[in-house]
This record gives C-alpha cells, sequence and structure tokens, in this order.
C-alpha cells in the first residue's frame, strides 16, 4: 500500500473521540506534485480497488455541504418568497446577467472554516464533501480559468484551501462536490429558454471542465471527487469515460462517484451496467429498502431539512433521533451517509442544523464504534431495530445489536442464527461495566433478555454479540423462475440458503410445516398456484416464509391487418407533462414514421412528449419480457395491457414487464415524455427462456 494510502487509513482509523480530535496528518499528506506515470483506472485490480475504497467505506458518515451565491437571496428573489434554493436561477428563470452580479455581494464574514470541520469532526464524520461549484457555475476557490469565482468577490480568500486544511487538522477528509451543469458558462449547452446569450461549444466547455478539475486536484487533493448534473443530453457516456480517467490518471487515490458518467438509475443512485465509469452509487434523499448486494458501494445523500442550499424560512428539519435511526440503517445495509448542510450568506451553519449535529455527535460519542469499520447485517430484518458488524482477532465477529424499539417482553431476538456466541452473554456498547445480558438458544434463534434499565439511550441503545466465528443466518429459501406467468408445465427450482437445514413447500397456499407433504427442491407447476416455502433446522422453522404466485395463462392471440408497412408512427406534442396521461388530451406538434422506439423526432431538447404506435412481430409463442429504460416517464402497452409502467418524472429508470404472447403481429404503443435533463429511452426484449435484454430489431416494427 503506497505510504500516502496508508496515513489516510491511519488516520481515518482512529476512533472517534468529540474531546479530543485526531491529531493532523503529516504535511505531505496529499502532494501537489503528482509523479508523471500513474495507474491508469483500466489497469486497477479488485484489492487495489478495496485498498482505495478502504478509508471510505471505513467512514460510513459524511458532511455535504450545499453553498455558494444562492446562499444570498435564500430562496428570495425581487423580494418574493420563490424557493429554489441552489436551483433558484433555473426555477425562477432568471437571465445568468442578472444572477451574477451576487458575486459582488459574497461576503461571508462570519466564515470560519475550523469551526466548520470542528462540527463534523464532532458530529462523527469522517469526511467533508463541498460545493466547489454548483450548477449557477461560481467557484469557490480562485480558479485561473474563470473570473466568476470567490477572488472576483469582497470576501476574496480561497475557501477550499482554508476548508481542506482545517479538515486535516481534525482528521476529516477533505472532499469537492463539482457540478457538470454550468448555467452561466459562455459555452455550456443546452441553455434554458430564457437564456438568450449567443454561442456555446460543447467540447470547449468540457476542456474547460477539465482544466478546473485538474487545477482542484492538485491544489487541493481531494479524498473524493462527488460529480452532479450528468442528466443534460449534451453530457455523453464518452464524455463521462474521459472525465473519469482524467480524474484517476492525474491521481489514481481519488475515489469517483457514478454521476461522473451516464449509467445513474434515477435516484435510486445506482449503476446500470454497460461499462459506465464511477466507483460509487449515489442515492438521493432515499434509503433503498433490503440494502445492496455485497460488494456494491453506495451513499445516501440527504438534506436535514427539505433544501440543500440555504432557504431562511426552510425550518422542517428531522429530529435527532430520526437522523440517528437514518445513520444507522444505513450503514447496517452496507452504505455511507452523506448529510447535508446549507449555510447561510455569511457563512453561518443554521441553529437547527448545528443543534441536530451535535445531537447526532452525543450518540456517536459512545456507539461510534457500532458505525465506523462496520459491515452490513447478515439479518434480512429484525423487527426491534437494525444490525451491524465487524470481524474481531482469530476469526471471530462482532455484532451491533442496535435496539431501536424495546420488544414487550423484553428480549431481543436473532431469527436464525446458528453461530454459537463467544461468551454465551451479551453487554451494552455505551455501559459496559453495566453487566452481562444472558444469551439463550431458542431453537434456530437467539434470544437476548434486556433487564428493564437496559434502555440507556431511547434513540438506539446497541447491544454488543460477540461470535466464535462470521455469523451463519439461515434466511428464507429462494424460488428461481423468471416470471410469474406461465403457458406450459414447468419445474420451480427452490434453492436453501445453507445445506444445514430443511427445504419444506406447500402449494395450497398454506403455511409449511415440517410435516408438509412436499419436501424436495424442485417443484412440477401444471396449474395456477400459490407456492409457499420454508426452511427448517432440527424440525424448528428458520427465516421468513417465501411465496410466488404462477399463473398459468393463454398466450394473447396475434392480429392481421389489412395493410402493413414497416416502421411506426410517431406524435409529438409540447408541455410541461409530470405523467403520461398528462398529453393524452394535447395537440399533436408534428407526427411521422421512425423505423424503431427511439428519439430522432424529439421537437425540442426539454418538455415535450412522443408516443409511437404500430405492431410488433413476435417471432415464437411464449412469454416475452420487455425492458423500457427511460428518462423522464414511459408506457409500454401491447393489446390493451399494461406491459411496463415506467411513468412518473424520474432520472434514467429501467422497468420490465412480461406478456404471454402468439407468434406473430400484435399492436403496440409506447408512450414517453421529458421534462428537464437528459432524455433517455430504450426498448429491449427478452424471448422465452432467455434471461438476457437485446435490441428489438427494426424489421419486427410494422404499422
Amino acid at each position: 500500500m503506497p505510504l500516502h494510502t496508508t496515513l489516510l487509513a491511519i488516520a481515518l482509523a482512529a476512533s472517534h473521540t468529540p474531546s479530543s480530535p485526531t491529531p493532523p496528518p503529516d504535511a505531505d499528506w496529499w502532494p501537489r506534485h503528482l509523479p508523471s506515470r500513474v495507474v491508469t483506472p483500466l489497469e486497477e485490480t479488485p484489492a487495489q480497488l478495496d485498498a482505495r475504497m478502504a478509508w471510505w467505506r471505513e467512514a460510513r458518515f459524511g458532511m455535504f455541504i450545499h453553498w455558494g451565491l444562492y446562499s444570498i437571496p435564500g430562496g428570495y428573489w425581487e423580494g418574493r418568497r420563490t424557493g429554489g434554493a441552489e436551483w433558484i436561477l433555473n426555477s425562477v428563470k432568471i437571465h445568468p446577467d442578472d444572477y451574477m452580479p451576487l458575486q459582488s455581494q459574497f461576503d461571508p464574514v462570519d466564515f470560519d472554516a475550523r469551526e466548520w470541520a470542528m462540527i463534523a469532526n464532532n458530529a462523527g464524520m469522517r469526511y467533508l464533501v463541498v460545493t466547489s461549484k454548483h450548477h449557477d457555475g461560481f467557484c469557490l476557490w480562485p480558479s485561473a480559468f474563470t473570473d466568476f469565482d470567490v477572488e472576483g468577490t469582497p470576501f476574496a480568500r480561497d475557501i477550499l484551501g482554508e476548508l481542506a486544511e482545517a479538515c486535516r487538522n481534525e482528521g476529516v477528509v477533505p472532499c469537492l462536490y463539482h457540478s457538470i451543469m454550468d448555467w452561466t458558462h459562455p459555452d455550456y449547452l443546452p441553455r434554458r429558454a430564457w437564456d438568450d446569450r449567443p454561442g456555446g461549444d460543447h467540447d470547449r466547455y468540457v476542456e474547460h471542465l477539465h482544466r478546473q478539475l485538474e487545477e482542484l486536484i492538485e491544489r487541493y487533493g481531494p479524498g473524493v471527487l462527488w460529480f452532479d448534473g450528468e442528466w443534460e443530453g449534451t453530457w455523453t457516456h464518452d464524455d463521462g469515460q474521459r472525465t473519469y480517467d482524467l480524474v484517476r490518471r492525474i491521481d489514481p487515490r481519488i475515489i469517483v462517484n457514478n454521476r461522473v458518467d451516464t449509467g445513474r438509475t434515477g435516484m435510486a443512485g445506482l449503476t446500470r451496467s454497460g461499462g459506465y465509469r464511477g466507483d460509487f452509487g449515489t442515492p438521493e434523499q432515499e434509503i433503498p429498502t433490503t440494502g445492496l448486494p455485497e460488494g456494491v458501494d453506495w451513499e445516501t445523500c440527504m438534506t436535514m431539512n427539505r433544501s440543500w442550499g440555504y432557504q431562511s424560512f426552510d425550518l422542517a428539519y428531522k429530529t435527532t433521533s430520526d437522523l440517528v435511526r437514518k445513520l444507522v440503517d444505513i450503514a447496517s445495509k452496507g452504505g455511507n451517509f452523506l448529510l447535508n448542510v446549507g449555510p447561510d450568506e455569511r457563512g453561518r451553519f443554521p441553529a437547527e442544523a448545528k443543534e441536530r449535529l451535535a445531537g447526532v455527535g452525543r450518540w456517536m460519542s459512545f456507539n461510534d464504534d457500532s458505525i465506523h469499520g462496520t459491515r452490513a447485517s447478515p439479518f434480512s430484518t429484525l423487527e426491534w431495530g437494525r444490525c451491524t458488524r465487524a470481524s474481531l482477532p482469530g476469526g471471530g465477529e462482532r455484532l451491533y445489536l442496535h435496539v431501536f424499539d424495546r420488544p414487550e417482553d423484553g428480549v431481543i431476538r436473532l431469527p436464525g442464527l446458528l453461530t454459537r456466541p463467544m461468551h454465551e452473554a451479551a453487554y451494552l456498547l455505551a455501559a459496559p461495566g453495566a453487566g452481562r445480558l444472558a444469551v439463550e438458544r431458542d431453537g434456530a434463534d437467539l434470544a437476548i433478555e434486556l433487564p428493564a434499565d437496559a434502555m440507556v439511550d431511547p434513540i438506539d441503545t446497541v447491544v454488543i454479540l460477540d461470535l466464535v466465528a462470521p455469523a451463519l443466518v439461515v434466511d428464507g429459501p429462494r424460488i428461481t423462475v423468471d416470471s410469474g406467468i406461465f403457458i406450459e408445465p414447468f419445474t420451480v427450482t427452490i434453492e436453501s440458503p445453507d445445506p444445514t437445514v430443511q427445504l419444506r413447500s406447500t402449494t395450497d397456499g398454506s403455511d409449511p410445516t415440517f410435516d408438509s407433504r412436499i419436501d424436495v427442491d424442485e417443484i412440477e407447476i401444471d396449474r395456477t398456484t400459490t407456492l409457499r416455502t420454508a426452511c427448517f433446522f432440527d424440525g424448528v422453522p428458520v427465516g421468513a416464509v417465501v411465496e410466488r404466485r404462477f399463473e398459468r395463462v393463454m398466450p394473447v392471440a396475434s392480429v392481421q391487418p389489412f395493410v402493413i408497412r414497416d416502421g411506426l408512427a410517431w406524435r409529438t406534442f409540447l408541455g410541461g407533462f409530470e405523467r403520461v396521461s398528462d398529453f393524452a388530451e394535447a395537440p399533436v406538434e408534428r407526427e411521422g414514421v421512425v423505423a424503431t422506439v427511439d428519439l430522432s423526432m424529439q421537437p425540442r431538447d426539454e418538455n415535450f412528449a412522443v408516443t409511437f404506435t404500430g405492431f410488433i412481430e413476435i417471432p415464437t409463442t411464449g412469454i416475452w419480457t420487455f425492458a423500457l429504460d427511460s428518462d423522464d416517464g414511459s408506457t409500454l402497452r401491447i393489446h390493451d395491457s399494461m406491459v411496463v409502467d415506467n411513468d412518473g418524472l424520474h432520472s434514467a429508470l429501467e422497468k420490465s414487464g412480461a406478456i404471454a404472447l402468439e407468434a406473430g403481429l400484435h399492436p403496440i404503443r409506447v408512450d414517453y415524455f421529458e421534462g428537464t435533463g437528459q432524455d433517455d429511452l430504450i426498448l429491449r426484449w427478452s424471448p422465452p427462456g432467455s434471461a438476457t435484454f437485446a435490441p428489438i430489431p427494426p424489421e419486427r416494427f410494422k404499422r
């Protein structure tokens, strides 16, 4: 491991103690002058990736800061409360020439980089991501490539430089958010409808963006570059690849989020398959319901109130309890939590934000071991709370049991945990001297009895349970099948989660028992059936009952039109639509014929809709699955059936659906609308018996 990576790992592995900040790392922690030959991303091995990501995975908790010129109006424009926060230029449709004079008013005399870094450290945050440049184009550092920066303000201080130094002195890793969009730069495209400035050159803008990135990396050495604004139609997959590779060639240690490229799937934030760049996914304002597969790095970014940037009237702050439990929930699913603060025009954190962060810090001061350096829970669900875990020397494992809601009987149960406890006892993380808690086996479960006064923290009391080996938890079985509908009888395969358990199933909808008739892992399905299956250990049920319903259907008959021509008919509509139904009665803007489902006929960059109608030729009778990928909303109907419902405002998102079709022609309709940002529409299919989606050949579309 390189020296600088080692120093970073050591700094971040230190225990968080608010009263005794981590000592600052050596002065050469992040060198300004980097070697001319470095490892490129394509040469990175899995071991090198793990080493690069190690400090970030250990951190689990970071601070997001949205700050810039938009903090001056604070949600007001020309005396009116307009909202918009950091999006105010766009939401109020302010011409850049009327927005940019805010630069002369930017004088945050109360800005104190050391205070910001201390607040982050005291809250238990291990890294800080600040907006070097948001979508309005204003730069919080003195850039050699623009005058629209902090050097041209009355303040005139290098904010990023001061903050990077303060973070390092507090043991917090400095990181940068950098917007791909730039509403005020003369070369950025596309222009807003109200921006009548001439010119614009995308390639020249990308070159400008790259020069600024080189400047930021070499001057400030960020641990993470957090991109945003990739959804505009001008930013391409190639742009994302080149930008990611540029950043990693300058400094191969930098971690880069997936918004550098165009593969993000909506607000859920994960990366679609297809070679897209990015080291971690970025769910926004949401937490994955069940977590993600092991090995997928992700980070939920979330506001403390409703706004990213400062708005004086936004006082809808989440409670300290809610924030702590969100942090625990995210860590229990293997993710990081990036919690936002929007400082005001004077450089002050809102009082409510400081109070919430102090509250989180108080909880973390006793319980941070249950967050930093932990991995995802081995349990799918726990009725009373969450679980994080960490490895112990000698091959054991420590479970941190986060009790949100004390069970009425005072007993927390760990369903399906077969691994033996190390000491046959547990204890409270925040009060290890308070005595041992008895641990007993109850069939396939472990049970820990909490004494009446065990709830030392109403937000989250953490119980430690050490195991002799990594936790072996038997969850529900897995039923592997492509679709819930079928035409001919077929065999369902039931996969056991562990060889030490036995499977039992029923096909009449009843709960399986150990004496259930069906004890095989393959079941023939020949009629509409509700299959329920469960695992048993020594005759005792383990984990949840898994249910799947299979419906036997007849394939939809094909049709025979009188006249058949190649291609699909299309119609376009103009308007600010938010649902497919919004343009059902809208006047047609234009119409024509296209060879396949694409956006070659789009009438403008934003606020339009397209409908495709015609027939699709199905080669063979069977269950056909269709995938519809769009930004924004879309639907696929075949005959009168809704096959894929991908409706609503969202970023690039793929959904799929299945239908039984007879070989031949079938009427098809695809509806799509684009709000603002990137436009994207892809329709693919998967034939019977295949799990792979492929483009639909144009010759299969008729009208």
